[in-house]
């Protein structure tokens, strides 16, 4: 399995998080990729530095005004007295009436949903490089690669087509997605994060070709809190296309396995031509975020059953946070994912 990386992305390490009123330290931190990174070496899975990327792979998914934003928004920022080291808004439109503003910080309240995806001096950069991860693993399998691995931080499926969250930038997940729509006239999204893809969900809530469907603690007590529920099935051409599975946050393997072969029951009627796997590792037991009880034994299973449904595969990267045990969250999935790709690999 090709596996695709960027070092450049270790220089988006944010700061700024809000919490219950109290300033933390933000979770998407550059160790992160550390951890995942020894991960794939404890499967003996190289990494590839990708290629870059033309912007109009981007603007597939993303307005231009949104790209411009990302790009220019840090440097507008510094030039206002007294900025602070990050972008982080501090208003934000709710009128349906809002005009689309012109100063910076009115802006970063436009196209930012939260204060929890800060904005640095590199992470356009680091963004683009991990969008160039995706991008990469998705051609390899344009290429007929049965599966691609990308290690892509931040994450993305927070993102809509032009508002960040939710320690994500870009929405990697869906540029491959409209990649693969290249090739293939039905694409399926399946979103395993603990957290609810309500960027993903927004971006294709309208269309009937992307099929998306996610698995996620309930949002009546977590986050994104305001999506992410069952009744939201798409609209228009998209109606019946999209699968929110919310679970509680005592959810154990046995719930979070079942609802995976829902899920999977869902794609397969769907019959797309290629699957997009949004692949959190935050639902492990250990994780700091502390969404659901999932055991490593179930990152395994899932793994199994997820390469079992057959489909060309992109695996991007999202959630699953500082610990020790997200190393470990990943060698289990992949292992199990790998396991039943290639039988006479031992599994863990």
């Amino acid at each position: 399995m090709k596996c695709f990386y960027a070092p450049e992305t270790e220089t988006h390490d944010p700061i700024f998080r809000l919490t219950y009123g109290k300033i933390q330290r933000n979770a998407e931190q550059a160790e992160r990729a550390k951890l995942l990174l020894a991960g794939l070496d404890a499967l003996s899975l190289s990494v590839t530095e990708p290629g870059r990327a033309p912007i109009a792979a981007l603007e597939t998914v993303h307005t231009k005004r949104f790209l411009k934003f990302l790009e220019t928004a840090w440097d507008e920022w510094q030039k206002q007295p007294d900025a602070g080291p990050e972008v982080v808004p501090n208003v934000f439109p709710r009128a349906a009436t809002s005009s689309y503003p012109h100063t910076i910080l009115a802006k970063a309240g436009w196209h930012m949903g939260d204060t929890s995806a800060p904005i640095g001096q590199h992470s356009w950069q680091a963004a683009l490089r991990a969008a160039d991860c995706a991008i990469a693993a998705t051609d390899a399998v344009l290429a007929g690669d049965d599966t691609a691995y990308a290690l892509c931080r931040p994450a993305g499926h927070h993102t809509s087509a032009e508002i960040a969250a939710g320690h994500c930038l870009l929405n990697n997940a869906a540029i491959a997605a409209a990649r693969l729509r290249t090739a293939h006239d039905r694409v399926a999204i399946f979103d395993i994060d603990v957290h609810h893809g309500n960027g993903t969900q927004d971006i294709f809530y309208d269309r009937g070709d992307v099929l998306t469907a996610s698995i996620h603690a309930d949002p009546t007590d977590y986050y994104p809190f305001f999506t992410g529920f069952a009744d939201e099935t798409g609209s228009g051409n998209g109606e019946g296309y999209n699968l929110n599975l919310p679970l509680p946050r005592t959810t154990t393997d046995a719930a979070w396995l079942a609802a995976i072969d829902t899920a999977l029951d869902r794609i397969a009627t769907f019959n797309p031509g290629a699957l997009v796997l949004s692949l959190g590792l935050d639902t492990h037991e250990d994780d700091p975020l502390l969404g659901m009880k999932v055991s490593w034994d179930g990152l395994r299973r899932a793994g199994e059953k997820i390469a079992a449904a057959g489909y060309p595969t992109v695996i991007v990267q999202e959630g699953g946070y500082l610990t020790p045990s997200l190393t470990t969250s990943l060698t289990s999935f992949l292992s199990g994912y790998l396991g039943a790709k290639i039988p006479a690999l031992e599994r863990n």
